[in-house]
C-alpha cells in the first residue's frame, strides 16, 4: 500500500500559497466571521466551565460539611458533583465537535480551498 492509496490528499499536495496570501486571507471578510464564531462559542463556554470547576475546588475546600452531605449510602454530594466534572466534559467536548463539524469546518475549508486552490 503507498501513500497514494491512503488519501488523495497526500498523493498530490496543494501549492503553498506566500506570506502576503496568509496576510490577504486573515484580512478577509471570511476569515474574520470563522474566527467571530469560533470565539463567540469557546469564551463563553471555557469561562462557564472555569467558573463550574472553580466552584467545585471553593466548595471542597471551604464546605467541606456540604460536600460531606449523604444522597445515597456512602456516595457524597462531593463525589457526585466530581464525577459531574467528568460528565460536562464529555458534554462540551462533545456540543463542541458538533460545532465545529457543523460551523467552522465547512467555512475552514471554503477559506482553504480559496487560498490554496481546489483539490486535484
Amino acid at each position: 500500500m503507498t501513500t497514494s492509496d491512503l488519501s488523495p490528499e497526500l498523493s498530490q499536495p496543494r501549492p503553498t500559497p506566500d506570506a502576503q496570501a496568509f496576510i490577504d486571507m486573515q484580512a478577509s471578510p471570511e476569515f474574520q466571521d470563522l474566527r467571530r464564531r469560533l470565539r463567540t462559542f469557546v469564551f463563553p463556554l471555557t469561562a462557564f466551565f472555569l467558573s463550574w470547576y472553580a466552584l467545585y475546588v471553593l466548595l471542597a475546600t471551604y464546605a467541606t460539611d456540604f460536600m460531606a452531605t449523604k444522597i445515597l449510602g456512602n456516595i457524597n454530594l462531593g463525589l457526585i458533583l466530581g464525577l459531574a466534572q467528568f460528565v460536562s466534559t464529555f458534554v462540551i467536548t462533545a456540543v463542541y465537535v458538533r460545532f465545529a463539524n457543523r460551523d467552522l469546518d465547512p467555512r475552514a475549508a471554503a477559506i482553504r480551498e480559496e487560498l490554496e486552490g481546489p483539490l486535484k
